[in-house]
């Protein structure tokens, strides 16, 4: 365990593939330093969740018109605890399904729910002191952020976590689907038109392929010290 660190407060970005545990380390991170802690990615699934909820990816297509019209109807939030707020619901377990993982690429690909996305993110973390994970935070949401983390792993180690994680929560998924889904997000979130997925050129690469939980938050801790 370790003990909180008094410094100055600054703002970290962490940004990333998906499944690489940037949420987890995130978190872990934000709690040793006594941080604030904000899942980017969480409150795009949550649109993605009021979309699919709306029935607005009938027969294999995204109604982009009729989400961006529902944008104002949709308020994410965050709980004290972590948990996650879809207009005052909770919605923690449901946006992590195989449906919700399977189109959050599109929705979140889509400029005006990106833009209304970083509205809430910058005015979450505009009093410094926060720990942010997402595609774009290093990039696009906080520029200027004094610590910027760009991870990475091995697909096929990202797409065994993940399946992993659907199965032990009684899910029934096949690896090579989670594997296909794991590699068409990488390929969406970097070559997608509004803030692709890319390292700033000032962000420090974190390989987590082989790493424990405890080895990445003694890296985490040891370039937090370094700034």
């Amino acid at each position: 365990m370790y003990k909180k660190i008094v410094m100055k407060r600054i703002t970290i970005a962490i940004d990333g593939f998906s499944s690489c545990g940037k949420s987890t380390m995130a978190k872990q991170l934000a709690a040793t330093l006594g941080y604030v802690y904000i899942d980017t990615g969480a409150m795009y699934r949550a649109v993605t969740l009021y979309a699919y909820q709306a029935g607005l990816m009938a027969d294999g297509k995204l109604n982009e018109e009729a989400l961006i019209g529902m944008l104002p109807q949709i308020e994410v939030a965050f709980t004290g605890d972590g948990g996650v707020l879809l207009n005052g619901n909770r919605v923690d377990e449901a946006i992590r399904t195989v449906e919700v993982s399977n189109w959050v690429s599109k929705v979140s690909s889509l400029k005006q729910v990106r833009q209304k996305m970083v509205e809430l993110q910058r005015e979450m973390g505009k009093n410094k002191g926060v720990v942010m994970d997402g595609r774009d935070i290093g990039t696009v949401v906080f520029p200027d952020a004094e610590l910027k983390i760009f991870v990475t792993a091995d697909p096929k180690v990202r797409a065994q976590r993940r399946y992993d994680e659907w199965t032990a929560k009684g899910m029934h998924v096949d690896f090579d689907e989670v594997l296909r889904n794991v590699i068409d997000r990488d390929y969406q979130d970097q070559h997608r038109a509004e803030s692709p997925l890319r390292q700033a050129d000032d962000a420090i690469v974190l390989d987590n392929s082989y790493m424990n939980r405890e080895e990445q938050l003694n890296w985490l801790v040891a370039q937090v010290k370094k700034v």
